[in-house]
């Protein structure tokens, strides 16, 4: 019985996918023949392509006739790719275009979105994206579904509205894609969405289990010949005038740097691209989100500087495992604090059946900080359909090279296995993933087992959409610290198991979807003794056709402390928490409003034991559109916290304005505070796109403490910074 499951198992992963493919024909543009991007499709051209427009639903009625029709055409000349897409809508009057900001979120906008797979390897690829406003917004994808919208390409659209929808025109250069010259077809899929009906519409693979961010179930784009990608050569120069003001002692020393700096890319081959980046500069890359930390964990902050989002998908290593043994947010920043960076290599891409990543960084003195060298290098094998193995490696060197380092060399090396399968019981996901990560003893003394500084664990995934689950096991070494990783935990064994069910209910005609869910984590100590123990229950999550959401949860745990910790000890409450054994349970409940509404808000409110008292968590958020590309939010999160040793409540604010007077130009800002820190934070940027990868952003940020008597000012300061791109 065993050996049979197993050999099922071993097939589904092994076969390919079942099913014809849906074919679009490009039509190449004749010598004369011109595009002009207008967004109305009345060039000759169009009129001879037979168009793609038998598009199925997936949402709310899985494989039903679209409510509204699409037509989409394909032609091509030697330099680029156009699209011409044309959107009917019976009522015009309710097609929703709030966002017009590169890259925004489109869950309160109708849409149209495409993914192009270059390779036809059925895993990674490019996706693209617009709304009836001409907004652009692109990323690659990740394998085993999802996208990184990090990647900025090169591309234009022009959109245009009448009494029949709106229809687009789109230029995409295939300088911006890296593709074989030699093959004739890609992999290529579209989907649209119509806002107000909650309308999901897709070309291929239009099963809820499928969807447009896993190319293999995309369709075929034929008659790609003579296409040209140039020398593969790209310059980008940037100048950088910034004043910046830090107080002390009630005065402000102003210093105003310029700074020069460029970035240089060359495709090596067709799939493989290499960048250097000298005097790497960041100053428009957005703040981080406040958060309060009541944990006695780091958090974790995403990446917002392009120079390491741009390819970062090659370097994912064991996704949904928790472990990472590349965190980019280890390489020029200390506690938040930016380091300069002196220079930057990056070699991405695909040769043949392996993704390749490489990244070589050097980092100045700054401030007592020694000078270091980071590298890191990523391959990924392609196996089968949808998997694949991958090996990793890290080194990170302190100190300069020509005088004893301070500190020796620290390496890592992991690898990767992933298993997956679209076709488990004939068209269910089926993932299984393991890994081992290994990394040298930093310290010179060498006090650390091998099996300390090692990290290792499998997972078992079954994504779909009736049924859901995991179920995970992992373990860390006591000592397993990664150099230029991200460590929160370590010490431990954990197993996590969870399964969702989540119906659509024929006689609820207002609902959606129902989730039902239950969920545990079993974490213990390397020698068996139990540290946190958890039941999460998903009670009731309810999902309205309106796109509205409500849910209810349940969740019971225990925590043993074997030494002390303080909450939030940097600054002066630092409340102390002894030793001991906790219980937790508590219930929370969550609420949104759809988001195409003008005027949409969230809730939250959590109540039940914190440690040795109790804890009521509140958070609310508000949205407001006024108009066209305006946006206005609000939201705060409090913490009421009642322990025998202290009574405490955090609070947290923040205030957010976007004007968007067209895709090319936008003014955003925000405003954080946060009563643990005591400080506001203001942040705003204006941006320009002079043109498809040149811009103009003038930032400022002011940051406040609040003091007794009001608000003194720490540090302010103003940036303009102007890149210009030249492709050869």
């Amino acid at each position: 019985m065993f050996r049979a499951v197993l050999a099922g198992l071993l097939l589904a992963f092994v076969a390919a996918p079942a099913g014809a493919q849906r074919v679009i024909e490009a039509v190449r543009l004749g010598e004369d023949e011109r595009i002009r991007l207008d967004g109305v499709l009345d060039e000759p051209i169009w009129q001879r392509i037979q168009p793609a427009s038998d598009f199925l639903q997936q949402e709310p009625q899985e494989g039903g006739e679209p409510s509204e029709r699409t037509e989409v055409r394909i032609a091509y000349s030697r330099d680029n790719l156009y699209l011409g897409v044309t959107l009917f809508d019976s009522n015009p009057r309710g097609i929703l275009a709030h966002q017009r900001q590169r890259d925004a979120g489109l869950g309160t906008d109708d849409r149209f979105m495409w993914i192009l797979d270059t390779f036809r390897d059925g895993r990674t690829g490019y996706f693209f994206e617009i709304n009836p406003a001409g907004l652009r917004g692109d990323g690659l994808l990740r394998r085993g579904g999802g996208v990184n919208k990090s990647w900025d390409g090169i591309w234009d659209v022009r959109v245009t509205r009448d009494e029949h929808g709106w229809s687009a025109e789109i230029r995409i250069p295939f300088r911006t894609l890296n593709f074989d010259p030699a093959a004739s077809s890609w992999g290529i899929n579209f989907q649209r969405t119509v806002r107000r009906k909650s309308e999901e519409i897709l070309w291929s693979g239009h099963r809820r289990n499928q969807g447009l961010f896993q190319p293999v179930h995309a369709g075929l784009l034929t008659g790609l010949e003579g296409i040209s990608q140039g020398m593969g050569l790209e310059v980008k120069p940037y100048v950088s005038v910034a004043a910046r003001a830090a107080t002390e002692r009630g005065v402000s020393e102003w210093e105003s740097p310029a700074t020069t700096g460029f970035d240089l890319s060359y495709s090596l081959t067709p799939g493989l691209r290499a960048s250097l980046s000298v005097n790497t500069d960041f100053a428009e890359a957005e703040v981080d989100q406040r958060r309060v930390n009541l944990t006695r964990f780091p958090l974790r902050f995403p990446e917002q500087r392009d120079f390491f989002l741009e390819g970062s998908g090659v370097f994912v290593f064991a996704p949904d495992n928790g472990v990472e043994p590349y965190f980019s947010r280890r390489i020029g920043l200390v506690s938040g604090t930016p380091v300069p960076i002196r220079y930057g290599t990056r070699l991405t891409g695909q040769a043949g059946a392996y993704d390749l990543g490489f990244v070589q960084v050097r980092t100045g003195v700054e401030e007592g900080l020694p000078a270091e060298n980071f590298t890191v290098a990523r391959v990924v094998r392609n196996l089968f359909q949808q998997s694949s193995v991958g090996m990793i490696y890290t080194r990170r060197s302190t100190g300069e090279e020509e005088d004893a380092p301070l500190l020796p060399d620290r390496h890592t090396l992991g690898t990767d296995l992933n298993l997956s399968t679209s076709r488990f019981l004939g068209d269910r996901n089926l993932r299984f993933q393991a890994f081992y990560v290994w990394h040298s003893d930093p310290t010179p003394e060498g006090g650390a087992t091998w099996s300390q500084r090692t990290a290792r664990g499998i997972r078992l995934s079954y994504p779909n959409d009736l049924w859901s689950g995991h179920i995970s096991y992992r373990e860390l070494g006591e000592s397993f610290d990664p150099p230029v990783g991200f460590t929160p935990r370590r010490g431990f064994r954990r197993v996590q198991p969870s399964l969702q069910y989540s119906p659509r209910p024929e006689w609820w005609p207002q609902v959606r979807q129902l989730d039902f869910g239950i969920s545990g984590e079993y974490l213990a100590d390397l020698s068996g003794q139990l540290q946190t123990g958890s039941i999460g229950l998903d009670v009731l999550g309810i999902r309205f056709e309106s796109g509205d959401q409500i849910s209810l949860d349940y969740d019971t745990s225990f925590e043993r402390l074997e030494r002390e910790f303080r909450l939030h000890p940097d600054t002066a409450r630092r409340t102390l928490i002894p030793a001991g054994d906790y219980s937790f349970g508590g219930w929370e409940i969550n609420a949104s409003t759809a988001g195409r509404r003008p005027v949409s808000a969230g809730f939250a409110f959590s109540r039940g034991a914190f440690w040795s008292g109790r804890r009521n968590q509140l958070g609310a958020s508000v949205t407001v559109r006024p108009l066209a590309g305006v946006n206005l939010s609000a939201g705060a999160e409090q913490n009421a916290v009642r322990l025998p040793e202290e009574e405490f409540t955090t609070r947290l604010m923040r205030v957010g304005a976007g004007w968007h007077l067209n895709p090319a130009t936008s003014l955003t800002g925000n405003l954080q505070y946060d009563n643990v820190s005591e400080v506001a934070g203001l942040y705003t940027r204006l941006r320009w796109i002079i043109r498809p990868g040149s811009d103009l952003f003038v930032v400022y940020t002011h940051n406040w403490q609040n003091v007794i008597g009001g608000f003194d000012t720490l540090q302010r300061g103003a940036t303009t910074k102007l890149s210009y791109t030249h492709r050869f």
